[in-house]
Formats: C-alpha cells, sequence, structure tokens
C-alpha cells in the first residue's frame, strides 16, 4: 500500500500501481471484484476507490460495470504482473544477497517495487539465476508478462492421512511467517494431515513429529497433493 495522498504524480503512479496489484490479487479468488473489496483490501475509502476506479476504467486498465465491480484489462493485467515481478524478485534478491528474513522482507519489498525499474529488476534476476518462485512459493512472472498456473490446496483441504508437500505460504503477515518458520512450514516441507481439529485447526505429522496448529495458520499454507 502507497504512502502519501493520490494528488500528486509520484504519488498517483504508486497508487495505480497498488491498485492494479490487488484487483490481481482479489480477481484470483473471484470473477468480478467488488469496490468494497477493493477498498478494504488496500484501506481505503469507498468515495476514493470510485473515483481511482473510474480514472483507471479511462485509461483502459480496468473494466467497470456500476454493481457489478471491476476486472482488469488485458493491458491492466500486464501492468500487474510486470509489478508482482518486481515484488517477488526483489524479496529474493533480498534474502539471498542481503540476508533479509522471510518474515520481513515483504514490507521492504513493497517500497521498492514503485522505484526499481524492470531493467533492474531483469539484472536481479539474472543474478539470481532466473528462478521461478519467490522465497514464500509464489510464481515469479516472466518479463513478458507470463505467469505459472497451479493447483495447490489450502492446507485443511487435504485431508485426513494424505500427505503433500508445502508449495506456498501466504506472505500477508510477518507474525504468520514467523510462527510458520518455528514449526518447520518451508515450502519443500513434505507433511500428512492426521485430521481436523475443532474450530478449523489441523494436526500434522511432519517427519517424526506431530503438530497441531490453528486454522489462521492452515489458511495461510498450500500444498501439492499426494497419493495417501
Amino acid at each position: 500500500m502507497s504512502s502519501g495522498t493520490e494528488g500528486g504524480a509520484p504519488d498517483r503512479s504508486r497508487a495505480v500501481e497498488d491498485y492494479l496489484k490487488a484487483v490481481y490479487k482479489l480477481q484470483q479468488a473471484q470473477d468480478s471484484v467488488a469496490t468494497t473489496a477493493l477498498a478494504e483490501e488496500l484501506d481505503r475509502s469507498a468515495a476514493s476507490v470510485t473515483n481511482m476506479v473510474k480514472g483507471l476504467a479511462e485509461q483502459g486498465l480496468l473494466e467497470h460495470t456500476p454493481y457489478r465491480g471491476v476486472r482488469l484489462t488485458a493491458s491492466g493485467e500486464l501492468t500487474a504482473l510486470k509489478i508482482i515481478r518486481r515484488h517477488r524478485v526483489l524479496e529474493l534478491y533480498l534474502i539471498e544477497t542481503l540476508g533479509y528474513r522471510w518474515d520481513n522482507v515483504h514490507a521492504e519489498a513493497e517500497r521498492l517495487e514503485h522505484a526499481a525499474s524492470d531493467e533492474l529488476i531483469d539484472r536481479m534476476a539474472r543474478t539470481l539465476g532466473e528462478p521461478s518462485v519467490d522465497p514464500h512459493g509464489s510464481p515469479i512472472p516472466t518479463r513478458d508478462g507470463e505467469i505459472a498456473t497451479t493447483a495447490w490446496v489450502a492446507l485443511h483441504q487435504l485431508g485426513d492421512g494424505h500427505r503433500g508437500v508445502v508449495r506456498e505460504v501466504s506472505d500477508d503477515s510477518g507474525e504468520t511467517l514467523r510462527r510458520l518458520a518455528a514449526l518447520g512450514l518451508f515450502p519443500g516441507t513434505q507433511i500428512r494431515l492426521v485430521g481436523g481439529l475443532p474450530e478449523g485447526g489441523v494436526q500434522l505429522e511432519i517427519e517424526d513429529r506431530e503438530i497441531e496448529i490453528e486454522a489462521s495458520l492452515a489458511r495461510a499454507v498450500f500444498v501439492e497433493h499426494e497419493d495417501a
């Protein structure tokens, strides 16, 4: 989320990028994004979001249907994917070369993504060996705006007794990431879902130990399903 007002040119440019990235994120779960959901995601007033959406629609970056919500146009989606590429390459670069932890890199990348040029990001990606995923397992779009599709399921949807491999974790909360790290739930970790617990929690088997995690953590972990 950008700082400052949306009135000045630099701030407005940052706001445009934040809006497009937020619409892309919300579009993954719903066909059309309600302006109320967008306002909640960006922590902005409904009036502010409505005005910005109208402007982005005029620029050809969004399709806006009153009372039905918004969707990215092809141009808007390409712009959003370029921003996401910047963010995810920055996260990996900060961790791999500057020693950032996976629980504190998200906010730093949020600040830097608006200033970094595509050329700088491409150089970072080459230095890193053209990575396909970021530190949290999220796919990194290519420089041409292509992104791999995934079929991971949320941890609690794995099914009792079934095995899986952690592939991606939500990076929205540093506290959640710290707790997942303490439990050993990183991308690449093999797990078995022993069973469900009250209020949406789950019991897992990791290597030779069993752990219990609450629903909020289970919803932040996405796994590749394996045979039971």
